[in-house]
């Protein structure tokens, strides 16, 4: 079994070799760092178990270093927090933004060992990795979000979030879920017409989060306005998300006014990534230290130039795979967009052929553009599979009462 690891950050030569020689005594495999910076540098390429954190460094203090690491996202270790002069109001801070627990200098050995034990079952419960709200940038636009979020966190009103796919929705809905309380994010939607009050027993003091709900058809609607309306007596908050238009969905008969009209009480729209593009190279970094903790792949810093065109046009992919050295450089990203040139090129070409009378244009909106493509998409499989829906749905992944949803929803007749 490998050994648990433990980084000690300290600026005092003295106490990191101390606490090394306990730890290593313990079994425990012990890396040390003398100021933030080493520290900093380290985190970025390893997760450790648990950290020891001195909180006065002269280079940048530890108060400091654990709001960079929770901002960035990565505080997804146990971090104890030292210190010779500690208060209790810098306990409070410190506890506040994410620290697991606070020991005041000189250290004894039983508490010492007491702690990190403690620190490591708790680390067992911590996720690897973690994408949250704070990975989405520092913008003007990202932090006036988390404040409307902040102010919406104080009640467990139900709350619909309006947005474009991908722009965040689920950060957002777990921004609201306190740490140790249910969380679910519904796939099953069928269990809202089935059974919605067994999902509120589920998720007492809780929190709901419905990733699509135009996707709800008119039973599990239903289901969802008989959660809503009991949802207060088991404390559980509601939030839902959308990228479509639910008033022409309600014109058009296919989404439920009364619910609507319960969802619209409390509405937030999420910004798109066209509207903080300032935020990409963080966003790139979160996402390049996520790949790193997930897989196997080596750490890559990511050259300026890289950043500044990944800033400046769509992400087509995961380039942290098409670099072999220490950086990925402008090179890199330049011949990852190459590969996606001819490919546009080409489906501009296919699709700018009439499907339905509608001449396909990369120019409209997302959403137009997004269903054009999708009807073009089924239309060939439909047509591939000789109008047999039970392999059009195998081949496309999607249930059948999914796929005829769907299919309503883009106007295409399959008889």
């Amino acid at each position: 079994m490998t050994a648990r690891q433990v980084l000690v950050v300290d600026d005092e030569i003295g106490i990191r070799e101390l606490l090394r020689d306990i730890l290593q005594d313990e079994g425990y495999q012990v890396k040390l760092a003398e100021n933030a910076a080493e520290a900093r540098d380290y985190r970025q390429h390893t997760r450790p178990d648990v950290v020891l954190l001195d909180i006065w460094m002269p280079d940048c203090d530890g108060i400091t270093l654990l709001k960079e690491w929770g901002t960035g996202g990565m505080l997804t270790m146990p971090v104890v927090m030292m210190s010779g002069h500690g208060t209790i109001d810098t306990a409070v801070e410190a506890t506040r933004i994410g620290a697991f627990d606070f020991l005041e200098k000189p250290i004894s050995l039983q508490k010492l060992l007491k702690t990190v034990t403690a620190a490591l079952k708790h680390s067992e419960q911590l996720p690897k990795s973690d994408m949250s709200l704070l990975s989405l940038g520092k913008s003007r636009v990202i932090n006036e979000l988390r404040q409307i979020l902040e102010q919406v966190s104080i009640s467990k009103a139900p709350l619909l979030l309006i947005g474009e796919k991908g722009s965040g929705a689920e950060f957002c809905a777990k921004f609201l879920h306190q740490a140790n309380t249910p969380w679910m994010e519904l796939f099953e939607s069928q269990r809202l017409a089935d059974a919605p009050l067994e999902v509120l027993e589920q998720l007492r003091e809780g929190v709901l989060f419905i990733p699509e709900v135009a996707d709800l058809d008119k039973t599990q609607q239903k289901g969802l306005l008989v959660l809503l309306a009991k949802a207060e007596k088991y404390g559980t908050r509601v939030v839902c998300a959308t990228s479509q238009p639910l008033p022409n969905l309600v014109a058009a008969g296919t989404f439920d006014n009364v619910l609507l009209q319960t969802l619209s009480v409390s509405t937030l729209r999420i910004p798109s990534l066209s509207d903080h593009r300032e935020d990409i190279p963080d966003l790139v970094r979160a996402m390049a230290f996520l790949l790193v903790e997930t897989t196997a792949s080596p750490y890559r810093e990511f050259e300026t130039a890289a950043l500044n065109m990944l800033r400046n046009a769509d992400w087509p992919g995961n380039l942290m795979q098409t670099s072999l050295g220490e950086k990925i450089s402008l090179d890199d990203v330049n011949r990852v967009m190459e590969q996606f040139s001819p490919l546009q090129s080409a489906v501009v070409e296919q699709l700018s052929s009439k499907a339905n009378g509608i001449l396909f244009d990369l120019d409209r909106p997302l959403r137009e553009a997004r269903d054009d493509f999708e009807r073009l998409y089924f239309e060939h499989h439909i047509q591939k599979a000789d109008k047999n829906m039970s392999r059009v749905a195998e081949a496309v992944e999607l249930e059948r009462t999914h796929l005829y949803r769907k299919l309503k929803q883009l106007g295409i007749k399959t008889k």
